[in-house]
């Protein structure tokens, strides 16, 4: 079986464009998984074939990018609109970093929307790989009824629901075909010498020699030709999937590009795991693709024996219990498989760097509807993030609660919607509390004595304490300067527990740092004395101490890299403007062709309205990564209204 991913930004007809693929020689055979992906499997050429559909909102890149580790190669489905090619820059990215050959096949040349030498024009300048048009389009005032292959030179004319019908190419279009011709068979020529000398020596290459070459610089991929249609009418679907059949490389090829990327013993490689799902009373489900001959039903993969195997697209039992070379199968009770990953009989190796997805920027504390409700989130969530990357799972700061990174608002519904079909588990979302911290502005010396007498051993200790502010990022630090055994040594301990007591909530309701408490005096008594006693006589002279020492409100302060297309990089001041932040800089992406990577210091509290405004300035491309840098002081109407919202205003002693 030969298995290719079709990816792409959304509107763009791809799954019509699987459908139809599918479609021209028999019935298909369709699976989809509760994250929007298909796998639909299917006959051509008497070969069987396997066809990867994943979601085209950029929430769901991650879901592409570990089909292309399962996949010989990908076919690039974009928009005639020029001005839209900006929305395939994520995926050329993605594509260009597996390593996997590309057919890029602009969809929908029915709607007249731009010249198609515009459309490769603007995604060129988010492609290393040049853009090889392969076909010319036929015209009929600003339709597009056929297309010319530049190679064999035929023209063909769509036909509505019939088989295009081959026709002389008409007198208008024989000087374009000339140039645009030329223009191929020059671009082939930089990855072939044979045919360098004959363009040299004005030689016209025969159309099957030039087949092969463009099939071995597919393979090789050196290149990404161009082909078009329009899918909904069938239109160049049969030139797109012979293309396909005869120069994407074979299933032994990505088990050499695999290998090499992960370091792993080649004849040792065994299959690759590229996605994971749960279903109702069955649990996890593996799609794995065989890279090896011989993967059943209780073989050894990845340290442990496969459970059951069934058919990819459609969840029957394998036929013949016996997985091939190439087959894409669906792994049933081997819950240790992981996914995505590489698999030899006696390990699991991580997948290549470049499926990491993007960072999640959307953080939402999932509140479960029931107690039941509440005791299932946390193994739910837990399962949930081992087979989807672009999932991050982590407990709030002070309450603990269930605090999620998710890739964006479709993606938090997708989980909630899977919570609730699959595990029934109900939950709702809020933002999570702001992380605040506060500090003192001058010093303060204290003298506090903690005794209480009741019946038997009272209690008793007496503390002298100097608190001072230390410099900003030093954090709580503790002294002492007793002479004379006024306070013994072996309580002394006990003062340094009590003052980090103290410092977790201050007199502003937050907990404090950058603090410094030095011991300088003190009293005890020879029974009634215990370390209970200074303990207590340590927290609350701190606390009297840092009510008298001027507290002043801290926010933390997140240096953020944004990851933009090169043309959007101008609206990035304004934004990191606007939310009181303070640009860095921005250079250019030396791994991805057309991009930028922009650099500032943004308030904590902001990065929710960063995430939605960049999103909506970057129509949804844009994501940033982010690193907690200091803490900075707030004041004045804004420090008394955080105050009042979390801290000891919200929340009076």
């Amino acid at each position: 079986m030969r298995c290719f991913t079709v990816l792409g930004p959304s509107q763009t007809g791809k799954s019509t464009l699987v459908a139809k693929l599918a479609s021209l020689e028999g019935t298909p055979r369709k699976s989809l998984s509760p994250y929007g992906s298909s796998l639909t499997e299917f006959e051509f050429g008497s070969e069987g074939w396997c066809a990867l559909d994943t979601p085209g909102a950029n929430e769901a890149l991650a879901l592409a990018q570990d089909s292309l580790l399962a996949s010989d190669a990908c076919i690039l489905c974009v928009s005639p609109a020029p001005d839209e090619a900006v929305l395939a820059a994520p995926y050329l990215r993605a594509i260009e970093a597996s390593g996997t050959p590309c057919i890029l096949f602009v969809n929908r040349m029915d709607e007249p929307q731009g010249r198609l030498r515009d459309v490769i024009a603007a995604l060129q300048a988010y492609s290393s790989h040049p853009l090889v048009l392969r076909q010319i389009p036929i015209r009929d005032s600003d339709m597009v009824v056929g297309s010319c292959d530049l190679i064999s030179e035929r023209a063909w004319r769509y036909r509505e629901g019939q088989p295009s019908a081959l026709v002389e190419l008409p007198e208008s279009a024989v000087a374009r075909e000339h140039e645009a011709r030329s223009e191929l068979l020059e671009q082939l020529s930089e990855y072939d010498d044979w045919l360098l000398e004959e363009l040299i020596e004005d030689r016209e290459p025969a159309s099957d020699a030039l087949f092969a070459i463009a099939s071995r610089i597919l393979k090789e991929n050196k290149v990404i030709p161009v082909l078009f249609g329009a899918a909904s009418h069938s239109n160049g679907i049969k030139r797109l999937m012979k293309t396909l059949r005869h120069e994407a490389p074979p299933v032994e090829a990505l088990r050499s590009r695999l290998a090499a990327t992960a370091s792993v013993d080649e004849t040792a490689l065994a299959a690759v795991s590229f996605h994971a799902y749960y279903r109702p009373s069955v649990g996890k489900t593996t799609l794995v693709r065989a890279l090896a001959d011989g993967l059943k039903q209780g073989a050894a993969l990845a340290g442990a024996s496969l459970g059951s195997v069934q058919e990819g697209g459609n969840g029957r039992p394998l036929a013949g219990g016996n997985s091939a070379r190439g087959r894409i199968f669906a792994a049933v009770k081997s819950d240790h498989l992981p996914a995505p990953a590489l698999l030899t009989a006696a390990e699991a190796f991580a997948p290549p760097a470049w499926t990491t997805p993007p960072t999640p920027m959307l953080e939402r504390i999932l509140v479960p509807g029931t107690e039941r409700d509440e005791t299932k989130l946390s193994a739910t969530l837990a399962k949930l993030a081992e087979t989807d990357r672009g999932l991050k799972v982590m407990q709030e700061e002070g309450t603990g609660a269930q605090l999620i990174c998710a890739q964006g608002p479709m993606h938090l519904r997708d989980l909630r919607r899977t919570l609730s079909e699959v595990f029934r588990v109900e939950v709702t979302d809020r933002s999570p509390n702001p992380i605040y911290r506060e500090t003192i502005s001058k010093p303060s010396n204290v003298h506090y004595r903690h005794r209480k007498q009741t019946g038997g051993a009272g209690q008793f200790a007496d503390v002298q304490l100097s608190v001072r502010p230390n410099e900003r990022g030093q954090g709580f630090t503790f002294g002492e300067t007793v002479k004379g055994g006024t306070v013994p040594r072996n309580y002394i301990p006990a003062v340094e527990a009590g003052a980090r007591e103290a410092m977790e909530k201050g007199p502003l309701g937050f907990q404090v740092i950058d603090v410094d408490v030095t011991l300088t005096d003190g009293q005890y008594h020879s029974v009634d004395s215990s370390d209970f006693a200074f303990r207590a006589a340590a927290r609350m002279g701190v606390r009297q101490a840092l009510s008298e020492a001027a507290a002043v409100l801290m926010q933390p302060v997140v240096r953020v890299e944004i990851h933009i297309p090169s043309i959007f990089s101008g609206s990035m001041v304004a934004i990191v403007s606007a939310l009181k932040g303070q640009v860095l800089g921005f250079d250019r992406d030396e791994s991805a062709k057309g991009w930028d990577v922009f650099r500032a210091l943004v308030p904590g509290g902001a990065l929710d309205e960063l995430a939605r405004t960049l999103r909506s300035a970057t129509q949804g491309i844009g994501y940033y990564t982010k690193a907690f840098d200091h803490f900075e002081e707030i004041y004045g109407k804004e420090a008394d209204a955080i105050i009042n919202a979390h801290g000891s205003g919200s929340h009076p002693n």
